[in-house]
C-alpha cells in the first residue's frame, strides 16, 4: 500500500515536471524575469557607480568667474585640478541632468574682499536631482574648505600667529566596517532577486498544476484514480518546489558570471561572491521554495481559472516580497522577530552570508520549522479541497 502510494507520488510528480518542461514560453519568460534580471540590475548599478566614481576622481573644475580669483585658480592649479569656463545656463543644465559636474560661481569682488580681510560669498551650484553632479559637489566643497584653510593661515602667520593654536582637537575618521559589510550594503538586492526567482517560478507551476487542470478538464480524471487525494497532492507540491529550487539555484548561480561584467572595480573589490555564497542562499531557500509552493497550490485550488488563481496568488508573491522591506526600512537593524517571517527570515539571513558572518544553528532552524508548519498547513488545505471536488 505504502509502495503503490509512493509510486503514485513519483509518477504524479514526474508528469507534472514533465509538462514544465513542455510550456517552453511560460519557462523562457520566468528564467528571463526572475534569473536574468538580478545579474543585468547588478551589472547597470556597476556601471552607474563606476561613472560616479570617475566624476568623483576628476581632477576638473567649471568655474564661473574665475577671472574674479587669480589666487583660486592658482590653487586648483596647484592641486593639479583643471579649471573650466562653466555655461553661463549652468542651473538650466544642472536641473534637466545635460551635465554631470557642479559649477563653482565667484563674485566679481573676490579679490577685493579676500584684500579687505572679508570673507567673499561663493556658490556651489549642484542639483540634488542630478546625482553625477552631486558626486562631484563633495569633493569640490572639500577642495574650497582646502583653500579656505590655507587663506587662514597664511592670515595668522602674518601676524605672528600659530594656526596650531585655532585647533582644539584633530578628528581621526576611522570606518569599523570590513569591506564584505561595505558590499553588501551596495548589493542588497541580490537576495531580493534570488527570493523573486522562488515566488515566480512556484506562481507558474502552481497555478498549472491546480487551476490549469481544473480549468483543462484535466482535474476530474486525476481524482478518479484509486490513489489517495494525498498523493497527488504531494507529487504536485514535489514538482513546484523542485522548479522554484532550480529556479532559485540558477538565479543564485547567475551572479557569478555577472560579476565578470563589473565596471566599477571598488564594487568588484568588495563583492565578496563566489560558488559558497550560491550554494548557501540555495539552502537557505529551499525551505521557502517548498512553503510557497504549498500556500501557492493551496490558494489556487479553490479557483475556477488561471486568471482568477493568478490573481489570487499574486497577493502571495506580493507579501512575501515585500516582507524583506521591513529589514531594508528599519533603523535598529536585525531583530529576532524577524526570523519568524518567511521570506524576510531568508532575506536577512542571506545578508548574513553577504556580510561574511558565520550562521548559527539556530538561526537557521527557526526559519525551517516556520515554513516546515506553513507547508503542513496548505498542503492539507489542498487535500481538503480536492477531497471534496472528488465527492462532488
Amino acid at each position: 500500500m505504502i509502495g503503490a502510494a509512493f509510486a503514485a507520488v513519483r509518477t504524479v510528480a514526474g508528469k507534472e515536471l514533465l509538462d514544465a518542461w513542455r510550456d517552453r514560453r511560460t519557462l523562457w519568460t520566468v528564467l528571463a524575469s526572475a534569473v536574468a534580471v538580478g545579474p543585468l540590475v547588478l551589472v547597470l548599478l556597476s556601471a552607474l557607480l563606476a561613472d560616479l566614481e570617475q566624476r568623483a576622481q576628476a581632477r576638473e573644475v567649471w568655474v564661473q568667474g574665475i577671472e574674479h580669483a587669480p589666487g583660486l585658480r592658482n590653487f586648483f592649479e596647484r592641486q593639479t585640478w583643471v579649471v573650466h569656463p562653466a555655461p553661463a545656463d549652468h542651473e538650466r543644465l544642472l536641473r534637466d541632468n545635460a551635465i554631470g559636474h557642479p559649477v563653482l560661481v565667484v563674485p566679481p569682488d573676490f579679490e577685493a574682499a579676500l584684500a579687505r580681510g572679508e570673507a567673499p560669498v561663493v556658490e556651489l551650484v549642484s542639483s540634488a536631482g542630478n546625482p553625477r553632479a552631486e558626486a562631484g559637489a563633495a569633493r569640490l566643497a572639500q577642495m574650497l574648505h582646502g583653500y579656505n584653510h590655507e587663506q587662514a593661515t597664511l592670515r595668522l602667520a602674518v601676524r605672528g600667529v600659530s594656526p596650531a593654536l585655532l585647533e582644539a582637537l584633530r578628528v581621526q575618521p576611522r570606518d569599523v566596517a570590513d569591506a564584505a559589510q561595505r558590499a553588501a550594503q551596495l548589493t542588497l538586492m541580490l537576495p531580493f532577486f534570488v527570493l523573486l526567482a522562488v515566488l515566480y517560478g512556484a506562481l507558474a507551476a502552481a497555478l498549472d498544476t491546480t487551476a490549469g487542470e481544473r480549468e483543462r478538464g484535466s482535474l476530474e480524471p486525476l481524482l478518479a484514480c484509486p490513489q489517495p487525494p494525498l498523493a497527488l497532492v504531494l507529487g504536485k507540491w514535489l514538482a513546484v518546489t523542485a522548479v522554484a529550487a532550480a529556479l532559485a539555484l540558477l538565479s543564485a548561480l547567475s551572479f557569478l558570471p555577472g560579476q565578470w561584467l563589473l565596471a566599477s572595480e571598488a564594487l568588484a573589490a568588495m563583492l565578496h561572491y563566489g560558488l559558497g555564497e550560491a550554494l548557501a542562499f540555495f539552502v537557505l531557500l529551499l525551505p521557502l521554495a517548498a512553503a510557497v509552493a504549498a500556500a501557492m497550490m493551496a490558494v489556487a485550488i479553490r479557483s475556477r481559472s488561471v486568471k482568477e488563481a493568478q490573481t489570487t496568488a499574486t497577493l502571495v508573491v506580493l507579501v512575501v516580497s515585500l516582507l524583506p522591506m521591513l529589514a531594508l526600512f528599519g533603523q535598529r537593524g536585525e531583530q529576532p522577530w524577524q526570523l519568524w517571517l518567511p521570506g524576510l527570515a531568508q532575506s536577512v539571513l542571506m545578508g548574513r552570508v553577504l556580510r561574511g558572518q558565520a550562521l548559527e544553528t539556530t538561526d537557521w532552524l527557526l526559519p525551517l520549522a516556520v515554513c516546515a508548519l506553513l507547508t503542513l498547513l496548505a498542503l492539507a488545505a489542498v487535500v481538503r479541497a480536492l477531497r471534496g471536488a472528488a465527492l462532488r
